[in-house]
């Protein structure tokens, strides 16, 4: 989220239990049955501490549901196919999740409606991710794995793609060679050495 810059720092306490609220009310009521209100209540907190946040249900919903491998520390296994394994069982793990399951359908139909929050969520709540690939690539580059500029971007959309179609759509079960089998995928795609 974009920093602010006038008024009283916001409270991580707050935005934790929102964020939390959001995740709980999820599993228990679905996507659709959601209301910011809803999550004010459960939060404990009043609706202009949600909207001061986030300008409505589909950002707050994928914030809460989509982005906590963003506060693991970036893998550095050594080897590229090591780090992007790290990464992408990440990115199953979240997919996994029973919020996941039942948040995906409606995010697809207002990200599908609303062009603008597709491009918000792309330059602000991916560009976390964005930045852990780099890293993994530029240490990757540094110890001579990679042969030529790695499409950070499309990389990006490859495995989010492919995860969000094989768990998130698809229902397919999560076996623990799925996130290897997906990074030696993309390791070998890119040209490695």
């Amino acid at each position: 989220m974009p920093a602010r810059t006038h008024g009283r720092p916001r409270d991580s306490r707050t935005h934790a239990a929102i964020l939390s609220a959001t995740v709980a009310l999820i599993v228990d009521a679905g996507y659709g049955a959601l209301t910011i209100v809803g999550v004010a209540a459960r939060a404990g907190v009043g609706k202009d501490a949600i909207y001061r946040r986030w300008s409505g249900k589909p950002e707050l919903v994928y914030e809460a549901v989509f982005t906590s491998a963003d506060a693991d520390p970036i893998p550095d296994t050594g080897t590229l196919i090591g780090d992007v394994t790290i990464l992408v069982e990440r990115l199953v793990d979240e997919f996994a999740a029973p919020a996941a399951a039942v948040a995906l359908p409606g995010l697809l139909a207002d990200f599908a409606d609303q062009p603008a929050l597709r491009m918000r969520i792309r330059e602000d709540l991916l560009a976390g991710v964005k930045a852990r690939l780099v890293e993994v690539f530029d240490r990757a580059a540094a110890r001579g794995e990679l042969v030529a500029d790695v499409p950070v971007e499309l990389i990006l959309d490859s495995l989010a793609g492919t995860v969000l179609f094989h768990v998130g759509l698809v229902g397919a079960p999560v076996t623990p060679e799925l996130p290897r089998h997906l990074a030696a995928m993309v390791v070998t795609g890119i040209k490695t050495r």
